[in-house]
């Protein structure tokens, strides 16, 4: 029998960690929190020092009570949960109910999940962190208090079922910001001059205007008008080119840091288009344990949610031995190579590096599928040229006079690769040299011949909108968030239809995102401030070093937000019923058109109904300027109406679109328009040929069904959710709406009984249920 207990988060984890520890070791998983606020209530005691009433959550009475029995009569037990505050909190919260015992209870922290790091991990345990657990607490009990105490009134003001949250709240007021900057721009013209010259030497090249009469322009803060162009053009054209002066020098590009979990969900958005949420469960995969053939399952990088570049000194020596022997001692720097943490950093935490460089992408490729190995290839390669020697390049800078005129041209040619051999940020591969292009040789006074002159117009253009990736860095640039929370956040915000991705991937504010944004500006100024979020996460860093107490934290916090939420209740605007105004007509009886929410988004009615029952849908440009649509014009079909024999055509409302009479208004015969079953991208988990489709039932229920009916029949009414389940790896989830539970993801494979909160509910907190329409 096994004398120690281990007890981690997910089955994966705890079967690549079982293999390193031996038969004296007894592996158990938790699959995630056993413990959190109530779902019904707020769970937060504020007159008592805010005391959090956690209950056992639905489905893990069963999980907490295999634990505690295989806890009888084991010598040690070991907490060996995430080493964040999330896992302090699940190691404290299975302590607490193991109780009293006469085994020792330790906290292991697993920042790599190899042979070598579990080994040792074990055998250095440590005490469990309580400043660490309640840095978790305030930010939990925060977050419960803004999404319990502003969602409800949101409910009764704007539309029910959306919410507020914390972090969720600011990064709205960001991307509605942007949007009225971009809405706020006026396109400014200026223009740009360009020669083509060639000299005694080939080849030909271009040289762009600099300077004109010792005034630099820049087109930013001095623009070049088209009338000037057209002068110095004219002034030029009769006038010599000589070359004034030649710069040559030396140019180094030093590599860039091991990621940090956000530099790693924008580079993974911009290299292999994954979004942060995508990106976080392949990592995590990564983390926990990959099978290799013989190997078993390895982990395959350290722990993927940090913010610090810190390298170990053993990583450094291995990273070191393999690029000289791979790519030549030349490639290696005298010194390692240390980058600077950020002030919110976590000195115990790694970069996210291969946990053994000696395990190249080429010689594991077989085991990994394509995300996978993907991912696991930016990770080693960025890993790898960090601890390379610098790029070198010669520089060329030539400057050309004619007239009162300077033209200049750069030229740049690559006389070392370094780091870039492995990897180039912000490109596709490190096959780019990042040349500016060679120059001729050109000696100062030389005359060159004018081969053409191209002026070209331009436009000032808007700043564009974010993207997840670009928002997740400017949420990090103004230290809002941690490495934990950005995936979902950017869940949270599309998820509650606040914003939308366009055709780019770049999100846009909706009607509805905007009408929260400013009535929760208005109201809870404070809140959506990003300095008072950023000074929050900058609180809890220090309730986490032990510097600052987690009820006094809140308590300076909960005074004047709760000042404000009662002058919210009788000052925020009611626009539910009133609807927001678009300075829109009605066309039917001159009302006031405005914007109203309903199950299908967004929709113009008039303000006098139900006197007037006129609707429509809008269209928004990127002025902000709203415009109703076109009411498009019937489509004949082949169907008959069964009220009157006449034919059906397809119609537009705001509920969608569906089959009506064309004898309408005389006969009012409407038809359900079945549409076209929606792909879920999930193989058939019975016929494994199949994809599962998004389908709709006769009497209009939705399910999920494969592809292939009537050859296979395999049917299933909960939500098809096409994400890998982090636990076993089981190809998809489904999602489950409980009254008691809410909305809940689950493991499709039923062995497995992995189950958990639906990504956005750590940061977009629910209304109580007791709000919670019947």
């Amino acid at each position: 029998m096994a004398k120690n207990l281990v007890i981690v988060e997910s089955p994966a984890k705890a079967k690549t960690i079982k293999r390193y520890l031996g038969s004296d070791y007894q592996v158990m998983p938790s699959v995630g929190h056993v413990v959190d606020l109530p779902k019904s209530k707020l769970g937060v005691d504020v007159e008592h020092d805010f005391a959090p009433d956690y209950v056992v959550i639905k489905g893990k009475e069963k999980v907490i009570g295999e634990i505690k029995s295989a806890a009888k009569g084991k010598e040690n037990i070991y907490l060996a949960s995430d080493p964040d505050r999330e896992g302090e909190a699940i190691a404290w919260h299975i302590a607490e109910h193991l109780g009293k015992t006469k085994s020792n209870v330790r906290r292991v922290l697993l920042h790599e999940i190899t042979a070598a790091a579990v080994k040792q991990a074990v055998a250095n345990p440590s005490d469990l962190d309580h400043h660490l657990f309640d840095a978790y607490q305030a930010r939990r009990v925060l977050d419960r208090l803004v999404g319990y105490k502003i969602s409800p009134l949101l409910w009764d003001k704007v539309k029910r079922g959306i919410s507020a949250g914390r972090v969720q709240s600011v990064a709205l007021r960001i991307i509605v910001d942007r949007e009225r900057e971009r809405e706020a721009f006026r396109a400014e013209e200026y223009w740009t001059l360009d020669a083509r010259l060639s000299g005694k030497n080939p080849p030909p090249f271009k040289a762009r205007l600099f300077s004109y009469k010792d005034d630099r322009i820049d087109n930013k803060s001095r623009k070049l008008a088209e009338a000037e162009a057209r002068a110095i053009m004219a002034a030029v054209e009769a006038a010599p080119f000589k070359v004034k002066s030649v710069e040559r020098k030396e140019v180094r590009r030093s590599p860039t840091p091991p990621f940090i979990t956000s530099r790693l969900q924008q580079e993974a958005s911009r290299k292999l288009f994954f979004q942060p949420r995508r990106t976080m469960q392949i990592a995590q995969k990564l983390y926990e344990g990959v099978e290799l053939g013989e190997q078993g399952a390895v982990g395959l990088i350290t722990y993927m949610r940090t913010d610090s570049p810190r390298v170990s000194e053993q990583a450094l020596d291995s990273v070191r031995n393999h690029i000289g022997s791979r790519y030549g001692k030349e490639y290696v720097p005298d010194k390692p190579n240390f980058y600077r943490s950020g002030k919110q950093a976590q000195g115990a935490h790694e970069a996210i590096r291969p946990t053994a460089v000696e395990r190249d992408p080429e010689s594991i490729a077989r085991y990994l599928d394509r995300d996978a190995l993907a991912l696991y290839t930016l990770i080693y390669n960025r890993f790898v040229s960090s601890q390379m020697t610098p790029a070198v390049y010669d520089r060329t800078t030539v400057d050309i006079e004619s007239a009162h005129a300077i033209f200049r041209a750069t030229g740049q040619v690559m006389k070392f690769d370094g780091f870039m051999r492995v990897y180039i940020e912000g490109q596709d591969d490190a096959s780019g040299d990042d040349e500016e292009g060679a120059l001729p040789l050109l000696s100062e006074g030389e005359t060159l011949k004018l081969l053409g002159l191209e002026p070209e117009q331009h436009f000032t253009q808007p700043p564009p909108r974010f993207t997840q990736a670009t928002l997740i860095k400017e949420l990090e640039e103004q230290g809002i968030g941690r490495p934990s929370t950005y995936a979902a956040i950017m869940t949270s915000i599309l998820k509650v239809e606040y914003v939308e991705e366009d055709e780019s991937k770049r999100m846009r504010p909706t009607s509805l995102g905007r009408v929260v944004n400013d009535m929760l500006v208005k109201a809870f100024p404070d809140i959506l401030e990003s300095g008072f979020t950023a000074q929050f996460e900058e609180d809890l860093d220090k309730v986490e070093a032990g510097a600052e107490n987690w009820v006094k934290t809140l308590g300076r916090f909960y005074g004047p937000f709760a000042k404000d939420l009662a002058e919210a209740k009788d000052k925020m605007p009611e626009v539910k019923r009133k609807g927001l105004p678009t300075g829109l007509k009605c066309e039917l009886d001159g009302g006031d058109m405005v914007i109203k929410w309903g199950r299908n988004g967004e929709f113009v009615a008039c303000s006098n109904y139900p006197k007037c029952t006129n609707t429509g849908e809008i269209a928004r440009d990127d002025q902000g300027t709203i415009t109703l649509k076109a009411p498009s014009a019937p489509v004949p079909t082949d169907e008959v109406c069964e009220k009157c024999g006449k034919p059906m055509v397809k119609r537009r409302s705001r509920f969608g679109e569906f089959l009506g009479c064309s004898g309408y208004p005389e006969c009012d015969g409407i038809k359900r328009l079945q549409s076209a079953p929606s792909k879920t991208g999930v193989a058939c988990p019975e016929c494994k040929e199949g994809e599962i489709l998004e389908r709709r039932s006769r009497r209009g229920k939705i399910f999920f069904g494969c592809g292939r009916y009537p050859k296979c029949k395999f049917a299933a009414w909960d939500k098809v959710v096409p994400h890998p389940c982090p636990s076993c790896g089981a190809t998809y989830m489904v999602e489950k709406n409980l009254k008691r539970t809410g909305i809940t993801w689950q493991c499709a494979n039923k062995e497995c009984g992995y189950k958990a909160p639906a990504p956005a509910a750590e940061q977009a907190a629910p209304a109580p249920a007791s709000t919670l329409p019947a």
